[in-house]
């Protein structure tokens, strides 16, 4: 049988560039290589796509940007090219590919900007499509369908940066008069909890809108939520799996960038300290958000769980981390998908999708 050809993106110019290498490097272990040819293209952080040859464990370091058999790739948008345009001295060669994995975090990788590509190309990709991907990177869209659809959120306000330094008391004002402090605040657009804040008054809210505001041109304000953060692995197209849930001790006072992939003292329980009830309660929310959503291939849903019984979705990851610390393979490990297997249900699940859009 002749194997198939998965080229593997990572990298990009998002504040996840480092999270998307490591994540990477695991994912190109996992896969089969039995069944499936692999091809790397990594995009530096300035925004230019190589195809990459070398050792796995550069890609991981940073250092595969100094190969000298690094080559000029891009994928091409045209179906008739299916695959990769890849620039070899004075001409260029195709390489036709059978699917991609875009091991992309945050923005260009989980907004939709990469999947679009790949449609455009009818290339079978991993992962949600392209409005699934946008809903769920936006986290005013995500409260918003989320909050109509009746899954129980925190309490939010948003404004666009540029209203706000025009007349900075007045948004302030109303923030105050809708949320009581402390307040979260997040750009709209972000992942891995990157440029997020937390304000316990006037002047803490300011400079975290200023902050905020550098990653993207909409903020979002929600309330404090106290609980456990808990997260649900989900797989699948038409009929996703959720995990056995898994809780989060933060090292930080909340589980910001740095918790989340440099400090060792942040802890994992699997299974989440909750109830059966409330395990369940996790379980069922995530897939409901999953297809309200439209997700394929995987996400993982995070939730504020509270002594009072409450569960409240927090946010849906279209592309989460698959480092040695992450929660998504963990979770699905312990619920029966692990490692290798894990990697090639994904690239199924990617097949299965373009067959039935056909």
């Amino acid at each position: 049988m002749q194997k198939k050809r998965i080229a593997v993106i990572f990298g990009g110019r998002s504040s996840e560039h480092e999270v998307s290498r490591v994540s990477a490097s695991y994912v190109i272990n996992k896969i089969p290589a039995d069944l499936y040819e692999v091809v790397t293209i990594g995009i530096t952080k300035d925004g230019r796509w190589l195809m990459y040859k070398g050792d796995t464990e550069k890609i991981a370091d940073g250092s595969w940007e100094n190969d000298p058999e690094n080559r000029t790739a891009f994928i091409s948008p045209a179906p008739s090219i299916g695959g990769i345009v890849v620039m070899d001295g004075s001409g260029c060669k195709i390489i036709k590919l059978d699917c991609v994995f875009p091991v992309l975090h945050g923005k260009n990788g989980e907004d939709g900007t990469i999947q679009g590509l790949l449609e455009l190309a009818r290339i079978p990709y991993v992962g949600c499509g392209v409005l699934s991907s946008a809903d769920c990177m936006d986290k005013i869209v995500t409260n918003i369908i989320l909050g109509y659809s009746g899954i129980e959120q925190a309490e939010f306000t948003w404004f666009y940066s540029s209203d706000y330094f025009k007349s900075p008391d007045k948004y302030i004002s109303d923030v105050e008069t809708k949320l009581d402090y402390p307040v979260f605040v997040k750009p709209a657009n972000a992942g891995s909890s990157v440029g997020v804040s937390k304000a316990s008054n006037r002047e803490e809210l300011k400079a975290a809108v200023i902050k905020a505001s550098k990653e993207d041109s909409r903020i979002l304000i929600e309330e404090n939520i106290i609980g456990k953060e808990v997260e649900c692995a989900v797989l699948g197209n038409d009929e996703p799996f959720a995990s056995v849930p898994g809780q989060i001790a933060p090292a930080a006072e909340f589980y910001d960038y740095d918790a989340k992939y440099n400090n060792s003292e942040s802890k994992l329980f699997i299974p989440a300290q909750i109830s059966p009830e409330l395990t369940e309660k996790v379980k069922q929310t995530a897939v409901k958000a999953y297809r309200l959503l439209g997700c394929t291939g995987l996400s993982r849903a995070d939730f504020f769980v509270t002594d009072d019984g409450r569960v409240l979705l927090n946010e849906i990851n279209t592309l989460p981390g698959f480092t040695s610390i992450s929660m998504y393979p963990k979770l699905m490990a312990v619920s029966g998908q692990e490692g290798s297997d894990l990697i090639e249900r994904l690239i199924e699940l990617a097949f299965e999708r373009t067959e039935k859009n056909v």
